[in-house]
């Protein structure tokens, strides 16, 4: 019996075998993928196959891969859902050649939620496909963001740990959101910066040390016998894991 695909992708490259090569492996490791080789192919595409997520090249002959994001931004909405069937905030993983931080910011500005240099690897691709499927998936539906019995809700602006109330900055809950929303996600120090001091930060990867440490000992070191969920990762950043769930005895 076939099981039912992880979930269902819209690769979009203008280079045949770029494109053919992404759309096979994603299938042979359990997605449903279809493709376009344009920008016009793949605003058609998502209205037609309402992917879960759009693997989306940047340069594309007739638009640039910010453009469609801009395109399927506006053409979103609670009545554009409802008339084509596609989802108010679709995620999509960008492909660049190009890696400077303005390329990287207006990526992000446009609307994309990661992004992927070439040449990558295709074990780094799926990994950042399933953490952007996991995060887009992860918020309840209140909005709130919750990681084991930690819990963020971004309306109320309220944090527990275990039903214990936690009191934090804004800075160090902007700092806190950003990282559950990469729940199991490493993070540097400058996508911390970029993300969560808006990219007008004076540059000094020193205020995210002192941060998150800030925002560790208000969420892991009061929380009594809990395991740790902010954890570092030596010359690359930080991450916020899932706590591993508790052998039954």
């Amino acid at each position: 019996m076939d099981t039912a695909p992880e979930a269902s992708l819209l690769v979009v490259d203008d280079e045949p075998n770029i494109r053919e090569l992404l759309s096979a492996s994603l299938r042979f490791v359990g997605f449903k993928v279809v493709s376009a080789a344009s920008g016009a192919d793949a605003l058609a595409a998502v209205a037609r196959e309402r992917p879960d997520l759009v693997v989306l090249d940047v340069m594309l002959p007739d638009m640039s891969g910010f453009a469609v994001v801009q395109r399927l931004r506006e053409e979103s909405g609670p009545h554009a859902r409802t008339a084509a069937g596609v989802p108010d905030r679709l995620p999509v993983l960008f492909l660049t050649a190009k890696d400077g931080v303005e390329d990287k910011i207006s990526g992000l500005t446009a609307g994309g939620d990661d992004y992927v240099t070439k040449p990558f690897s295709l074990e780094e691709l799926i990994a950042r496909i399933r953490a952007i499927l996991r995060r887009t998936g992860g918020p309840t539906d209140d909005g709130r963001l919750m990681a084991g019995d930690l819990v963020l809700d971004p309306v109320g602006h309220q944090v527990t740990r275990a039903g214990r109330p936690i009191s934090l900055s804004p800075t160090e809950f902007k700092l806190l959101a950003y990282l559950m929303a990469n729940t199991d996600r490493v993070v540097s120090k400058p996508q911390i910066l970029d993300h969560v001091w808006a990219y007008d930060f004076g540059g000094d990867l020193s205020i995210v040390e002192s941060y998150i440490s800030y925002v560790r000992r208000k969420v892991d070191s009061g929380a009594d016998g809990a395991q740790k969920l902010i954890h570092t990762v030596r010359g690359i950043g930080y991450v916020l894991r899932r706590p591993a769930p508790v052998a039954q005895g």
